[in-house]
């Protein structure tokens, strides 16, 4: 993988992780937002993009260079399969709100987002 993209993904993991951070700390002393479920929600979609980004670039393009495509998509389909079940597990094995878990879960686009203006505004000076 190249170190750009490396460099990407590592701060708009900084910036998710700033961000579900700061809402922590908002919304802690407050009791309109489930803190852990906050957490649970940043935490879980932190880990799932990094497996994906990362695991992009690590497994399934070295394995699309050697003609196994169809190994890297099983993987691929096997990692969404895998995070579809544990987020099903930990909706009803824990009493978590849904509010707040979709609010830690948006965190990522909201850092994508500013990692996106932050390399536009750096690209045009």
């Amino acid at each position: 993988m190249e170190t750009v993209a490396k460099k990407t993904i590592l701060r708009i993991e900084f910036w998710h992780l700033t961000l579900l951070l700061t809402m922590a700390v908002m919304f802690g002393r407050t009791k309109t937002i489930d803190l852990t479920s906050l957490i649970v929600g940043g935490v879980f979609m932190g880990i799932n993009f990094l497996l994906l980004s990362f695991g992009v670039g690590w497994l399934l393009a070295p394995m699309a260079g050697k003609g196994r495509i169809k190994a890297g998509v099983s993987l691929l389909v096997l990692k969404i399969a895998a995070f579809l079940g544990l987020l099903t597990t930990v909706f009803f094995r824990f009493n978590l709100d849904a509010i707040s878990f979709a609010l830690g879960f948006s965190t990522l686009i909201v850092a994508i987002f500013i990692e996106t203006l932050r390399l536009s505004i750096n690209f045009r000076n």
